[in-house]
């Protein structure tokens, strides 16, 4: 398993932005790899677990995953359009956060803050087809 997780784990390392299992599946088979589906989302589960990469809901509610490319905790910049994923920190979600949980009494807080838009390269690009 650790020679296919660290397969998935390339790939998700050559990718800027958020790839579903599927994705990830297709490319890997596209290449002459010859892992399973199944393989691919138990090493996106164990990468996960260990923290070491991220994994989203896109818009449709499809588990999206990155490589991170921090170890601390941080939010994203999702573009739309191609998936490119900028990792960013909040440091006012995350006083906000603190102080909501205080206010109503919720201790050992977790949270995410996924931010979406269109990025500057499609941005562009849309503007030029128009």
């Amino acid at each position: 398993m650790s020679t296919r997780r660290e397969t998935v784990r390339q790939a998700l390392n050559e990718s800027t932005g958020f790839r579903s299992a599927q994705d990830l599946y297709a490319d890997l088979r596209a290449e002459g790899s010859k892992i399973g589906l199944t393989t691919v989302y138990r090493a996106l589960q164990a990468l996960s677990d260990a923290g070491e990469i991220d994994v989203l809901r896109n818009a449709e509610g499809e588990a999206v995953y990155r490589a991170c490319a921090s170890g601390r905790h941080h939010h994203h910049l999702v573009c739309r359009s191609c998936g490119k994923a900028v990792e960013i920190e909040g440091p006012a979600v995350e006083k906000w956060a603190e102080s909501i949980a205080v206010q109503h009494g919720f201790v050992n807080l977790t949270h995410t803050v996924e931010i979406f838009g269109t990025c500057a390269d499609c941005s562009r690009a849309a503007a030029g087809a128009t």
